[in-house]
């Protein structure tokens, strides 16, 4: 007799991080929803070292958890190891998270109760920063928080009908190896093709805050150019920007005081000395001193530059 297929269908995609997917797959065998009635579909994305697989292997041994595992010999992308995870998937429910996330016991109960009330729905989860890592937060570091629906419908936490993703292809791997806003382009795909959603604030995923450093940080703010794509695409999505133009207010008072460094003297002096106080104010909030206030100038205008470049090649005005 052929097994049912499982209710939902858990895809992680991983490269390197095996102590970061070990968390998670504890946070997976923790959950209240029965094991039979979901699986787990690893997909390791070309990992360079043997630990990823070590640790699907003791997965494995266990038994605890319904897991298969999908391997790439090179890699590919996030958006390509969560395509290869869906279309691996047997569930009509297919959960997306991340291998630095660890879920809460109730997370895939919490879903399918709202999936239920939404037939045929997206649902998006709720995401904090890992509350064990929380000291970790500052200048250097980052995490993802999602406390409400949309707009940029964060695959970290997210659920999709297999038979949606089918439908609109699923992720664009045209987003690239350094993926950045390929999770925002499927939901909008999928609005734009009918699909509704709906939150699900019990459906809790905590995300991992890494410690960067400067210069990995600043590699992160160059990452934002293929965004651009995003708001070429679905111009609904400007609701996200500051001003419909700005990818934040950030971006806003870096092109502000540069216009401003043309202005007479009074006026001048004023902006800018406004421009640095926020930034003074942002720096004491990351728990840091006046030192962080030229980084965080860098920061901005590098991030800044990346989206313009983005911009420039997707032909949409954003910055």
């Amino acid at each position: 007799m052929t097994a049912s297929p499982p209710q939902v269908s858990v895809v992680v995609p991983t490269h390197d991080r095996p102590e970061r997917l070990a968390a998670a797959l504890a946070g997976l065998r923790a959950q209240t929803l029965a094991p039979e009635a979901f699986e787990v579909i690893v997909v390791d994305d070309g990992s360079m070292t043997p630990g990823t697989q070590a640790i699907l292997s003791d997965e494995l041994s266990r038994g605890a958890l319904h897991l298969r595992s999908v391997r790439h010999r090179t890699p590919r992308g996030t958006a390509a190891g969560r395509n290869s995870g869906w279309r691996a998937a047997r569930a009509a429910l297919v959960a997306f998270t991340d291998d630095d996330c660890v879920p809460e016991a109730n997370w895939l109960t919490a879903a399918l109760t709202v999936s239920n009330r939404h037939p045929g729905a997206i649902i998006q989860g709720r995401t904090e920063p890992n509350p064990a890592e929380l000291e970790r937060r500052g200048v250097f570091s980052r995490t993802i928080r999602v406390e409400r629906l949309g707009p940029q419908y964060e695959a970290c936490n997210i659920f999709y009908p297999r038979e949606l993703l089918e439908r609109v292809g699923g992720f664009d791997e045209a987003f690239g190896l350094f993926s950045a806003g390929e999770d925002t382009d499927l939901a909008w795909r999928s609005l734009e093709a009918g699909a509704r959603t709906a939150f699900a604030p019990d459906a809790l995923v905590f995300h991992a805050v890494h410690e960067l450093g400067p210069l990995r940080t600043l590699r992160e703010a160059m990452r934002l150019s293929q965004t651009a794509l995003v708001f070429s695409r679905h111009p609904e999505t400007r609701v996200m920007l500051n001003r419909r133009l700005f990818w934040n207010g950030w971006h806003y008072l870096v092109i502000r005081s540069l216009f401003a460094l043309a202005l007479p003297g009074p006026l001048r002096r004023f902006l800018l000395t406004r421009h640095a106080m926020q930034l003074a104010a942002r720096a004491r909030a990351a728990g840091a001193g006046p030192w962080a206030v030229p980084f965080l100038l860098l920061y901005d205008a590098i991030e800044t530059g990346a989206v313009a470049r983005g911009a420039i090649r997707y032909r949409t005005l954003v910055l």
